[in-house]
């Protein structure tokens, strides 16, 4: 069964809420942070990533990046940006873009379930990641930005979801990128409590440091017991549920710098070792087992013999691992693209124009177009307790941070 909890929001009011709302607070540079926040100063990114507004001297102090995180939550509070709803509530949340609409609820999650497995992850973490959200998540004593979970669909919460999204909403806006966010408060909450204990179990789309940051945390305020907040807030993480139908996955691309020393024949004669080679203008691949090339200002249609892959390991067949285990490791001596910096991964909402950006402009001498992995390889990696390649999964649109935030 799936547990959720409604909880008071601390969220902007409805005329400020375009302004507040941000990007995840790693999808950005801080050059772009710092372009976002200068043209809107109530941007919630001064509170998601506020080194990009210190000085040189003070970025390497996560300390002082955290101190100066807490007062700009206080200062939007003070000001009356922001407001604390005075009951417990869910909330559905809907992201409309001119070829998708996904709708889904907010609510908080129980840490006890996702380390029991209920809710269940397919990716690894880089501890230095989860230290740094740790300590802002300690230092503002509040989640400040939503993990996106899916479930498989019952008719039960379709019907659920329809009902909490007739009436009129808390926010009803159209962001820069096109996307369309609105949000309702749902007051009667037994009935989706009920709904989701049907639900066997909940899957980590995107934000796993964050769930790993909160379940840290709880483990640091509860050893230091002195300082223990009152009520039990800490034991939960805040989560956008959706049903997995209605989310979109796209592909997470890579681009490399160098060619490891071959020349771009050797490099070429290599790639047949394992592929179909073929110089196609064909910039997206058609199906699983392809990969579109581009090296030397042209494109090239690689197509993988699927016998050599293990029938048997569904992280084998993925497209991200084709590539991973024929290309960059043996080729071009990229063991681990988590660490490497010679490899660039490239999120699908930016599409093939950057990898010909990136290729023609010097920074990459090859880049790669996959297909996306699908929710149902998802679900199969997860349910068998495996882990998928770094950087296997880009959905899109992403869900705002700063429209709802949950206090600890």
């Amino acid at each position: 069964m799936a547990t959720i909890r409604p909880f008071r929001a601390l969220r902007p009011t409805p005329d400020l809420a375009r302004r507040v709302a941000c990007v995840p607070y790693d999808v950005l540079d801080d050059d772009e942070v710092n372009e976002f926040t200068h043209d809107n100063p109530l941007s919630f990114l001064r509170v998601t990533r506020p080194e990009a507004e210190l000085a040189d001297d003070e970025k390497a102090s996560p300390v002082i990046a955290f101190e100066r995180a807490r007062q700009n939550l206080l200062r939007l509070v003070d000001d009356g940006v922001l407001i604390s709803d005075s009951e417990s509530s869910l909330y559905a949340y809907r992201l409309t873009t001119q070829t998708n609409q996904q709708t889904g609820v907010v609510a908080c999650c129980s840490l006890d379930e996702y380390e029991r497995g209920l809710i269940r992850k397919h990716e690894n973490t880089r501890p230095d990641k989860v230290q740094n959200r740790t300590g802002h998540l300690l230092t503002l004593r509040a989640q400040t930005g939503l993990i996106l979970l899916a479930y498989r669909g019952t008719e039960t919460l379709r019907r659920l979801t329809h009902e909490a999204t007739t009436g009129e909403p808390l926010y009803d806006f159209r962001a820069a990128d096109g996307v369309q966010h609105t949000i309702w408060r749902i007051e009667g909450t037994e009935a989706w409590s009920a709904a989701f204990a049907e639900v066997p179990y909940l899957y980590i789309a995107d934000g796993h440091h964050r769930i790993e940051s909160a379940e840290l945390a709880r483990e640091r305020i509860i050893l230091g017991r002195g300082n223990l907040p009152a009520g039990d807030e800490f034991n939960f993480v805040m989560g956008g549920i959706f049903p997995s139908e209605d989310l979109r996955i796209l592909a997470y691309n890579r681009a490399v710098r160098d060619l490891h020393g071959l020349t771009p024949e050797e490099f070429l004669t290599r790639l047949k070792q394992n592929f179909s080679v073929t110089g196609e203008d064909q910039k997206v691949p058609e199906r699983h087992g392809e990969i579109c090339m581009y090296h030397a200002g042209k494109w090239y249609r690689l197509i993988f013999n699927m016998e050599n892959a293990d029938g048997q390991d569904p992280i084998e067949k993925l497209d991200v691992s084709i590539l991973q285990n024929n290309i960059l490791a043996p080729i071009l001596g990229i063991a681990d693209p988590r660490t490497d910096d010679r490899v660039m991964f490239v999120g699908g909402g930016r599409g093939t124009a950057e990898l010909e950006r990136l290729v023609d402009g010097g920074e990459a001498v090859a880049a790669f177009s996959l297909c996306p992995t699908t929710m149902e390889d998802l679900f199969t990696v997860s349910d068998a307790g495996e882990i998928m390649p770094p950087k296997s999964t880009w959905f899109e649109p992403k869900l705002k941070d700063g429209l709802l935030i949950h206090q600890i």
